[in-house]
């Protein structure tokens, strides 16, 4: 049996999870979809189907999704599923968590890779954050969850743009971007998102794309010329000089990126990332990287979530390609200038 892709779905309270999940639902997509919703207490996708009192209810419905709210170890509902499914008692394509609107993403991420029979059954797709553009600059202020959802993510959804006006929208995207400069941003209007942008994305697969937003890239570059103030209102509020954009909001989930132009040394790079790792493992939300590593010929890829880390060996360099490596890093109140001089030491 192949693996079963499964999406995780967060977001903070109110910011349009559920909408999304019933047109998912409602949508004649032709696949079947089994949700496991993993609230405590907030609206479920519709009461009348969903009987919450029991520990966990499955509920087939008329197109084929199935629907189930857990009370308790997600390890457990999944290798169930996978069960009924393996059996011929269920029948669905994938399956889709919704986190409840207060979770971190990262443990329910990390059960994918560490449990060896969850891994046998299911492939992590990827993880998506709705964001809710009239609530969000106030939750992303007061809520590290907030913040940490953000930081997880591998494709974000703006809801309610409707609801503000452009400017606070545009300082938005412009906020996050700077919290995770590598997952898309996109606004979606009552959950009107073409299906195609919500499942299939890979966003876990060791693949050599990095998506870095472009002008993330650009203006970190101006950043170390400390020549460009970018014409930002609130330049003088920002002392801190690794912001490439100045702005007055000073989160503490931070991204930053790594270029570097001479191959890694595989055995220094290895003993870095492992140090790092376990001291800030924590910490650290999301990293990866597309690397030129002394001996190899490929690509190397790595990312990781936490203290769980994997490589791979990715395509081969194209004759054309400028061989450089690249990393992004996305954590809460990561040293950059401790991991920056680490891994210049790391080149050969």
């Amino acid at each position: 049996m192949s693996l079963i892709p499964a999406t995780i779905l967060t977001g903070f309270l109110g910011s349009g999870k559920t909408t999304l999940l019933k047109r998912v639902l409602a949508e004649a997509h032709g696949q079947k979809i089994a949700i496991i919703e993993n609230e405590f207490g907030e609206e479920n996708i519709d009461n009348d189907i969903l009987l919450t009192e029991s520990k966990e209810q499955i509920v087939q419905m008329n197109n084929g999704c199935i629907c189930c709210t857990i009370r308790e170890d997600l390890r457990a509902t999944l290798t169930d599923l996978a069960e009924k499914k393996r059996k011929g008692e269920l029948d669905f394509d994938r399956v889709v968590i919704e986190t409840t609107g207060l979770a971190d993403p990262g443990p329910v991420a990390q059960t994918f890779f560490i449990d060896d029979e969850i891994a046998e059954s299911y492939l992590l797709d990827s993880i998506l954050t709705l964001v809710d553009a009239k609530h969000a600059p106030k939750q992303l202020d007061d809520r590290q969850e907030a913040r940490r959802q953000v930081g997880f993510a591998d494709q974000i959804f703006l809801s309610k743009t409707d609801l503000v006006a452009q400017e606070e929208a545009d300082a938005l995207i412009h906020r996050i971007k700077h919290m995770n400069p590598r997952a898309p941003l996109k606004a979606v209007h009552f959950g009107e998102v073409p299906i195609s942008e919500v499942f299939g994305l890979n966003g876990f697969n060791l693949n050599a794309k990095l998506d870095i937003d472009p002008a993330f890239l650009e203006a970190d570059e101006h950043d170390h010329d400390h020549d460009h103030d970018h014409d930002h209102e609130h330049g003088e509020h920002c002392d801190h000089p690794s912001h490439a954009h100045h702005h007055a909001h000073d989160d503490d989930v931070k991204s930053f990126v790594f270029r570097a132009e001479r191959p890694f040394n595989p055995a220094k790079l290895e003993d870095f990332l492992g140090t790092m790792v376990n001291i800030y493992g924590p910490r650290m939300l999301r990293y990866k990287g597309v690397l030129q590593v002394q001996g190899f010929e490929r690509k190397v890829i790595f990312q990781g979530v936490h203290q769980l880390m994997g490589s791979d060996a990715g395509p081969k360099w194209a004759d054309d390609e400028p061989r450089i490596s690249k990393m992004v890093f996305i954590g809460i109140d990561l040293p950059r200038d401790i991991f920056e001089q680490g891994l210049e030491q790391c080149l050969v």
